[in-house]
């Protein structure tokens, strides 16, 4: 059983300070996670799944019981919950129009510093949706393996695995473009 921290305590009886401080841990590092998964709608961005997890958070924070290391998992893993009530929700009523089966990645020396985010979730987007979560929570976001399974509902051996395959499709897909990219380039200066 796990014992609540002090700043978990203050939280839980309403402290202002400590869900600020909780807020400021944890909400850019969540708004990022919520970018890298399908919304199934383009009208939910990241930032309102981010702001309804939170409300969420407060509502049901008496349920949660650990320190406030293990409430980023709990909080990741109710955005996960909202995440995917929105995307059921959108392919019901198939509200949004959906991306192509393939997706072209860009050469690296093509790609800007904006165009460089629109490229990791493309390239995030072509892992299957277990690998893809977990390498955006570890390598994306930050979280260590117990958060992540934490918020992803999963054992840590099973992060540990899906994280691995995760990072091996990457490089496989990254060594694979760069052999195009030099391709392409020695056809076109014939």
């Amino acid at each position: 059983m796990h014992t609540d921290d002090d700043q978990i305590a203050r939280a839980k009886t309403g402290d202002p300070d400590a869900w600020r401080e909780l807020y400021r841990a944890h909400a850019g590092r969540l708004v990022v996670w919520l970018g890298t998964r399908p919304a199934g709608d383009s009208a939910v961005a990241p930032e309102d799944l981010a702001a309804e997890a939170w409300l969420v958070a407060a509502q049901r924070v008496a349920d949660f019981a650990g320190s406030s290391e293990q409430f980023a998992g709990w909080l990741f893993g109710i955005a996960r919950n909202l995440s995917s009530t929105t995307h059921r929700r959108s392919a019901r009523r198939r509200t949004d129009p959906g991306l192509p089966e393939t997706v072209e990645l860009p050469a690296a020396d093509e790609i800007g510093e904006a165009d460089g985010r629109d490229w990791v979730r493309r390239a995030l987007a072509r892992l299957p949706p277990r690998e893809r979560d977990v390498v955006a929570c570890i390598d994306g976001v930050g979280l260590d393996v117990a958060a992540t399974a934490a918020a992803l509902g999963m054992s840590a051996v099973a992060v540990r695995v899906a994280h691995h395959r995760g990072l091996r499709r990457l490089r496989a897909a990254s060594v694979s473009e760069e052999g195009q990219s030099v391709a392409a380039a020695s056809s076109r200066s014939r």
